[in-house]
């Protein structure tokens, strides 16, 4: 089998090693996961020569575009290669691509409880839109159960718990049976991502992760939603650049970066999703 697939400009884009030679684990019985069809597929095992394996594909995908990058993905990974969104203008963008390449990918939504109206309107508009529907992935205690359990609002003493508790947690159960996601970073948007690949192994959730638009700039991302009347969140309009929960998101200045809005006031700056710590 060949190790390269044209592109859309005609260029050649790297495959991962054909699936029956991928290094994978038979079962995951023993990882505890429910007793679900999915967690009875077998999963990528990080060995060292798939790790160097990924370093190569992401090295060779640096500069291709973000339809060719999620185009590999999945022509790679399939039916299990799925999606987690926040509705922000990059996932609105890779939810855009998708539904131009390959509309039946599995998207979902880590929906804590706490989002903002706004956020979850965006569901409704891509079903309306696209002809796809965004899935909720939740934690299985409501937010006044939660609260109640822990004597009041989580976010407001200890918001790394929180996230944990309320968003990463859901991930990891939502990406049982799924070899790769995609994820909307940018590496300007902080230094917890400017080191992102293209294509790596993320330890944190044991799945490939494929950023997309890493290298891509706020301009360009905007610039997209402009010319092709992408929806997105209104609240950005209203000087919300990066939209997390509504507890812990505000507005921000000219001139601040654009997850200053973002836990303001704490020395956190990342939910965790995106840091292998």
């Amino acid at each position: 089998m060949s190790s390269l697939a044209k592109t859309s400009n005609g260029g050649e884009r790297p495959r991962l090693l054909h699936e029956s030679a991928l290094p994978i684990v038979d079962s995951v019985a023993d990882r505890s996961f429910p007793p679900t069809s999915l967690a009875t597929l077998p999963i990528i095992e990080p060995t060292p020569e798939l790790l160097s394996e990924l370093a190569k594909v992401s090295a060779s995908l640096e500069t291709a575009s973000p339809q060719d990058i999620l185009q590999w993905a999945v022509e790679r990974f399939g039916d299990r290669f799925t999606m987690a969104t926040a509705f922000g203008p990059e996932g609105m963008t890779i939810i855009h691509i998708l539904s131009e390449i390959a509309p039946k990918t599995p998207i979902f939504n880590l929906d804590t409880g706490y989002q903002f109206p706004e956020t979850l309107a965006l569901r409704e508009r891509i079903k309306e839109r696209y002809g796809i529907e965004v899935e909720y992935k939740r934690h299985p205690l409501s937010v006044e159960e939660y609260e109640r359990l822990n004597g009041g609002p989580v976010y407001r003493n200890e918001p790394n718990r929180c996230c944990a508790d309320r968003k990463l947690s859901v991930l990891k159960e939502a990406a049982r049976g799924m070899l790769a996601w995609a994820s909307a970073i940018r590496r300007d948007q902080s230094p917890d991502r400017a080191v992102a690949p293209i294509v790596g192994w993320d330890k944190k959730f044991q799945l490939v992760k494929v950023s997309p638009l890493a290298n891509w700039t706020k301009k360009q991302v905007w610039g997209m939603i402009t010319s092709l009347d992408i929806p997105y969140n209104p609240l950005h309009d209203a000087g919300y650049m990066s939209i997390g929960c509504w507890p812990c998101t505000r507005s921000v200045s000219l001139g601040e970066d654009e997850r200053a809005g973002r836990w303001s006031g704490t020395n956190k700056t990342e939910c965790g999703l995106h840091t292998q710590d």
